[in-house]
């Protein structure tokens, strides 16, 4: 059986349990966190959340790229959030390549050249990396200046998150 048909089975497992289709829309916490893909990382466990509290945004880095920032907005104007964290965490896939490698990898073993994606944001410091999303949402037009941005990094080893300034 393959990994979808399990996860596939378990859902139905899940659905005759299911108890949370009272939830509204809008995050309970007003909180919208854009953090890393990285399996070992459950954000909601990390940050003592609920289904429900917040907006979970998650991508390769926790980068704030323009669909992260679009749904930042989107959770703010239309749902309601008020404060915002970035989440980047030790041991990352991120710090083990570099953007013009990894292109050029891929153009070799797949014969293609594409446009997109151009960039796919490596970086070698994770607190360096984080400052710089933080500094992304801080500084568009759109995001008010009344909203408390903070970056954190986690460590895998200890579970624990420590703020970068």
């Amino acid at each position: 059986m393959s990994v979808i048909e399990e996860t596939l089975k378990a859902n139905l497992a899940y659905a005759k349990k299911f108890d949370l289709g009272h939830l509204p829309m809008p995050p309970g916490r007003k909180l919208a966190v854009v953090a890393c893909m990285d399996a070992r990382m459950t954000v909601e466990e990390i940050l003592g959340l609920k289904t429900g509290d917040a907006h979970i945004i998650r991508n390769a880095g926790g980068i704030v790229t323009e669909d992260a920032l679009r749904s930042l907005l989107i959770s703010h104007y239309l749902l309601g959030t008020r404060e915002f964290m970035v989440i980047n965490h030790t041991d990352c896939g991120m710090l083990t390549f570099k953007d013009e490698d990894l292109l050029d990898r891929l153009a070799k073993e797949s014969g293609k050249s594409v446009v997109t994606p151009s960039h796919f944001h490596a970086f070698v410091d994770p607190g360096k990396n984080v400052r710089r999303q933080v500094s992304k949402i801080r500084s568009h037009p759109w995001v008010p200046s009344s909203i408390p941005v903070r970056g954190f990094v986690f460590d895998v080893k200890t579970g624990k998150l420590k703020e970068v300034k």
